[in-house]
């Protein structure tokens, strides 16, 4: 069995970051937020209510490797190809996958590139998803840069 790739762990963790909202909390635990995209978020980018109790950084760990899990398991679902591929390549996807969900993977010119092989290609597929709300977001700029020097890399 395939298990989550250590590089798609960093780029999220990297990515995301664990939002400790708001600062006062005295257990440092992180509250509900509204990411730069609109969407209500805790810890490291889980989606989630408004009003979801706040959790730990370890909750939060918790709750981003079942959520990778899925990307993984999507991920390999749309892509077979990266199960034979380096471990760099698939983190790259994992990690798109995990930040913008499994629809927009599977109806994507870049699942297309990928499944064909042509890594370049995906790349600069990967380099057009960096808007959140209507506008370029420069941490999704930077993100997908990851990303693609990793799917390039094949590391």
């Amino acid at each position: 069995m395939i298990q989550v790739p250590p590089q798609a762990v960093e780029l999220a963790k990297r990515f995301e970051g664990f939002h400790s909202v708001p600062k006062h909390d005295p257990m440092s635990r992180a509250h509900p937020y509204i990411c730069p995209a609109g969407y209500h978020t805790i810890g490291f980018g889980r989606l989630c209510r408004p009003d979801h109790p706040p959790i730990t950084e370890a909750e939060g760990e918790a709750y981003l490797m079942q959520d990778l899990a899925k990307a993984l398991e999507a991920t390999l679902r749309y892509c077979p190809v990266l199960a034979v591929e380096p471990q760099g390549r698939l983190a790259a996807i994992v990690d798109f996958t995990f930040n913008l969900g499994a629809g927009r993977l599977q109806t994507s010119t870049l699942r297309r590139r990928l499944n064909q092989g042509n890594w370049l290609a995906a790349a600069g597929e990967l380099r057009r998803w960096v808007y959140g709300g209507g506008r370029v977001l420069p941490g999704l700029v930077a993100r997908r840069a990851a990303e693609a020097r990793l799917l390039q890399q094949g590391t």
